[in-house]
């Protein structure tokens, strides 16, 4: 029996809509599978950058903790350096009064300490300046206690006062660095001819 025009039509019509839907299905197919194997290497490579950023601040947070220990370090120094330096203080008292004898004040809580200092700091302003000094701790007057620290050295009748205290050096810091600290905030004035 042989097949007419309209039957080879619909078999060549049926093969292609076989053949179709195989293609679709290998297209779905593939689809999936590239689908896959992306999310796999996309997986991948997120994995790869986020072990990259972790190690990059890994690194930076040692680095700053390094920082912060050699600042520590450094502020240790500092406030060493600091401490001898208020040793001295009495000593330069002394040295910019050049008087035979003074009256220092100190907060209450640091008699004790001034004495140990001024017993130290004697003989040796005597040996520089090779004079005698007579020093009186001013048990009447007192610094107040919520200064942090430091003495005011008198001249015999309270005219000439010296002052070493904390707060006073800041203030006289705080005047030095205002220009310096003017430029910071606000950039430099090209109209200033002169800084204080």
């Amino acid at each position: 029996m042989a097949l007419t025009d309209a039957d080879v039509q619909k078999q060549i019509k049926h093969m292609m809509a076989f053949i179709e839907q195989e293609a679709n299905e290998k297209v779905e197919e593939i689809d999936a599978k590239a689908e896959e194997e992306f999310n796999i290497e996309k997986g991948r490579l997120v994995q790869t950058q986020r072990v990259k950023i972790m190690d990059y601040y890994e690194k930076k947070e040692k680095q700053i903790e390094q920082h912060k220990k050699i600042q520590m370090s450094n502020l240790m120094n500092q406030a060493r350096l600091k401490v001898l330096k208020a040793r001295d203080d009495m000593i330069t008292g002394f040295y910019q009064l050049l008087e035979e004898k003074v009256i220092i004040r100190c907060r209450q809580q640091d008699v004790e300490m001034v004495q140990v200092a001024v017993t130290k700091n004697i003989p040796i302003f005597k040996a520089a300046v090779k004079k005698h000094i007579a020093v009186q701790i001013d048990m009447d007057h007192f610094l107040p206690s919520s200064i942090c620290g430091g003495v005011e050295v008198y001249n015999d009748n309270g005219k000439i006062k010296v002052s070493n205290t904390l707060e006073n050096r800041l203030e006289l810091l705080a005047q030095q660095m205002m220009p310096e600290i003017r430029v910071s905030l606000f950039g430099a004035n090209p109209n200033r001819k002169f800084t204080d």
